[in-house]
């Protein structure tokens, strides 16, 4: 055999290079080698990469630094298997540091990273892009791409993937899209219920509470909810709250329940099932706070609907409210707070808290928290409204001082619902002077200052409620009360307004409270109020008019009407029409005004404008019905024509005073009496008028700076007073009254006067007289010995006023005014089960003095009579 030669092995191909073996401890190296064209090279680097940028932050920053970010997002799309899986395991971790999530939004990589999701990528693939996605979608504009990229629909398919790490990142990222309202009815479309559902039956706690959280935020929808329900997740929510290991899932699971709730089907199928009271019981018993919390929340929600609460009611639910109220926790006393003022609603739950609830939510006002004191109230405001019982219990439980305090609270919601509380228990006045005596008055002075508008509003309507008698309006006026209350007429907002209207209006139904409203304002704000369309309400047409009843000649001027309860006093003067804002001057300044051309002003006053000297005996003073008259003097001249309308003299003496304090209006009186008669002598006329020019000046308030003013005295008007109280004061008929004033009114204006006749009746000039004589436009009533029909229907009405007969008097047009009265109708009376109706009369002062005129048709009965 010959001998075997060994065969010499080939030297490898001139063209190949050689296999070199690297060993880089730099990252910038590895970064470099990212751009290799080698698929191995490639796959190393990048897991080399993984492994560095898993060490911690600051290597993640090192490698944006480096540049590695844009070449491995060029590798997420790679064909070799294993660079793409490596590229995208980078991407995961990376994708947790901010600003490599800023440069994947600018390089646009949404879409490959969801393209990763696919179904035939590998599970490791799967894990690290959902990874990334879920650290993406933190963040609203990285919301925006994954959904606007259709990744909702694979992030879905992968809550079933076997490997708990995809389940996990993906229920994170859906939990982080459904935060906005479209990915939450996309979520709907993809029927995502059921898959989320079967997260809860995880060995895994994190996906649990990721898919509750979830669920959280999707049931706030009507139709996730009736998906919820037909997939049995609401069983699953009780089991889990009968699960005591499951403890950490509790409260999520009860805020999801909470939403379900909200559903009355859902909520009836709870009911029938028992779980309704399995939850009651749980959060009754349960000793973790933010469980109890939790459980009123979903009793709260739910209770807003009508059905609910009945079936809640049903389930006895106040007394785990009532019970509630007793947590250490102050958030679930909030809570428990919040759920009764929304059980209130159900009549007979108000019912329940009357001995139960009410005792232990005034306990709570006393609180330190504010927020719990704010919760409070607002229940004790809803267990109040429109319920006496509770009020009272409200009171009883000491609850007036709790709610005054919690008028100084740091907190506008406790302010206004406190606010609330006391107005609802002022509508019992037993009650309300309860309150009156606690300072409340003083104690609203804060929030009527307040800026919030709800406050404002409350406020002023607790002031309505409170100030119905004279000392409460007397304490707010002089702790300054009202003068926040008038500023409120300024709000905007139209509640503030119409309450601050109905507060001014309570307030002004006494003379002082009226007379500083008026004075800060509150007449000419609501004048302006009533002028706009929009901002007037029927409260502040009501205060404005209220505000006029104490301001008689404004009234008058600007509405052309005085009612029957409208009592003419001293000083009431009348300004003739006036335009609606146009401004009314003082009688001070009118009777200061030089006398001019426009219409005589009338003035009524009964009050002398000095006093008598008692040791002169014809200077004496009578007073009658209550009312003091200028001199026995002023009497006796008016006594010499009594008998021509049949009145007793109102006194005996007979002769003439040697001395008087005859002003210029009962010496013009006199004077024109006088002339009639013919018993009038030159030389004493001319006497007269001398004395007249004297006195003037004291008549129009021109005198002695030092000295008070006073407005011109009408002793004839006096005069007229004592009269007719004395003789038709005694009369029994009302009817009879009338007719025997309306005939000595017009006796005392010139007497009656034919239709035909009154173009010639020349009270024109009769009243430029008087003007020129008094040097004013002022002219007291008494004076005027011919008038016409606006002059006789004010006399008549002050005179009428002065004796209890009821009438109104109504300006017309072209000088006309007339009084009504309204009588009953005699015809009636004796009818068994019947009242006697009033009818409205209109009393005739010019053509047929003590006429009568039955008012049918205004307009016709006007034309008539006119």
């Amino acid at each position: 055999m010959g001998k075997k030669i060994k065969k010499e092995s080939e030297p490898p191909p001139k063209d190949v290079f050689d296999p070199l073996t690297i060993e880089s401890k730099k990252a910038a190296t590895v970064v470099l080698m990212l751009n290799s064209p080698e698929e191995e090279i490639l796959a190393k680097a990048c897991e080399a990469i993984y492994r560095f940028a898993l060490k911690g932050e600051e290597n993640k920053a090192t490698l944006l630094e480096l540049g590695a970010v844009e070449p491995l997002t060029k590798l997420l799309n790679h064909e070799d298997k294993i660079v793409r899986r490596n590229a995208t395991m980078i991407f995961g971790i990376l994708a947790s540091n901010n600003d490599v999530k800023k440069l994947l939004r600018e390089l646009d990589v949404m879409n490959s990273v969801i393209a990763r999701l696919a179904a035939e990528e590998e599970v490791v693939i799967h894990e690290f892009a959902s990874l990334c996605l879920a650290n993406m979608s933190a963040e609203y504009t990285s919301k925006v791409q994954i959904f606007e990229q259709g990744g909702l629909e694979p992030l879905i398919r992968l809550l079933s993937s076997p490997d708990p790490d995809v389940k996990k990142n993906s229920i994170q990222c859906i939990y982080n899209l459904v935060q906005d309202f479209q990915c939450q009815a996309t979520l709907q479309e993809l029927n995502a219920i059921p898959p989320v559902l079967d997260l809860l039956k995880s060995e895994y706690p994190i996906i649990q509470l990721l898919a509750l959280k979830t669920l959280d935020v999707i049931t706030n929808d009507k139709e996730c909810r009736a998906m919820l329900r037909h997939s049995q997740g609401v069983d699953h929510l009780i089991k889990i709250l009968e699960t005591k290991e499951l403890s950490d899932l509790h409260i999520e699971a009860l805020s999801v329940l909470a939403n379900c709730l909200e559903d009355m089907d859902t909520m009836v199928m709870i009911q029938q099932t028992g779980g309704l009271k399995k939850l009651l019981s749980f959060a009754e018993n349960s000793t973790i706070p933010d469980i109890q919390k939790n459980a009123a929340r979903a009793i709260t929600k739910a209770a807003y609907d009508p059905e609910n609460r009945k079936l809640f009611h049903e389930q006895e639910v106040e007394k785990c409210l009532v019970t509630l109220l007793g947590s250490e926790n102050d958030g679930t006393k909030i809570a428990a707070s919040q759920a009764i003022s929304a059980m209130c609603e159900n009549s007979g739950s108000k019912e329940f808290f009357n001995n139960q609830g009410i005792p232990q939510l005034i306990q709570l006002l006393k609180s330190d928290n504010e927020e719990v004191r704010e919760a409070s109230a607002f229940a004790l405001a809803n267990l109040t409204t429109c319920n006496p019982a509770n009020a009272n219990a409200a009171a009883e439980g000491d609850g007036i001082d709790a709610l005054i305090n919690a008028l100084s609270s740091k907190r506008d919601g406790a302010i206004a619902n406190a606010a609330t509380v006391l107005t609802n228990m002022a509508m019992q006045e037993s009650l309300r002077l309860s309150i009156q005596s606690h300072d409340v008055m003083h104690a609203l002075l804060s929030p009527l200052h307040s800026a919030n508008t709800v406050v404002q509003s409350k406020a002023a309507l607790t002031v309505a409620a409170t100030a119905c008698d004279v000392e409460a309006r007397t304490e707010l006026r002089n702790s300054g009360g009202l003068e926040p209350l008038v500023e409120l007429l300024h709000s905007k907002n139209d509640e503030v307004r119409r309450h601050a209207s109905w507060a001014i209006m309570v307030c002004a139904s006494d003379e002082p409270t009226a007379a500083e409203l008026c004075r800060l304002g509150a007449l000419d704000i609501l004048e302006e109020i009533n002028l706009s369309v929009s901002r007037k309400n029927k409260f502040s047409e009501a205060a404005h008019n209220k505000l006029l009843n104490h301001h008689l000649s404004l009234k008058y001027s600007q509405t052309g009407y005085l009612s029957s309860s409208n009592i003419i006093t001293d000083g009431v003067y009348d300004y003739g029409r006036i335009n609606p804002g146009t401004k009314l001057l003082p009688l001070k300044d009118l009777c200061l005004q030089e006398p001019s051309d426009q219409r005589a002003i009338l003035l009524v006053n009964s009050k002398s404008d000095a006093s008598p000297t008692p040791s002169t005996e014809d200077k004496s003073s009578d007073v009658g019905y209550g009312r003091s008259i200028s001199s026995s003097s002023s009497l006796r001249r008016a006594s010499k024509e009594k008998t021509n309308a049949g009145f007793g003299s109102p006194t005996e003496e007979k002769s003439e005073p040697t001395s008087g304090r005859n002003t210029a209006l009962s010496k013009s009186a006199t004077k024109e009496k006088g002339s009639r008669k013919g018993r009038v002598k030159k030389e004493e006329e001319k006497v007269k008028e001398e004395e007249e020019v004297a006195v003037a000046p004291k008549l129009t308030g021109e005198g002695s700076p030092d000295k008070e003013w006073l407005p011109p005295s009408d002793p004839d008007f006096c005069v007229y007073v004592y009269e007719v109280t004395r003789s038709i004061l005694p009369i029994t008929s009302i009817k009879e009254q009338v007719e025997v004033l309306a005939k000595y009114v017009a006796e005392k204006m010139g007497g009656k006067i034919p239709k035909e006749k009154l173009h010639d009746f020349s009270w024109e000039l009769h009243i430029s007289e008087l003007k020129f004589q008094l040097k004013s436009n002022v002219v007291p009533i008494g004076l005027i010995k011919k008038g016409i029909f606006y002059h006789r229907a004010l006399l008549f009405k002050a005179l009428a006023d002065r004796i209890g007969i009821g009438c109104s008097l109504v300006r017309g047009e072209y000088g006309r005014a007339w009084n009504e009265v309204k009588l009953m109708n005699e015809s009636r009376k004796g009818v068994i089960g019947a009242l006697p109706p009033q009818e409205t009369y209109i009393v005739d002062l010019m053509f047929h003095p003590g006429a009568l005129i039955k008012l049918r048709s205004r307009e016709a009965d006007l034309y008539r009579f006119l």
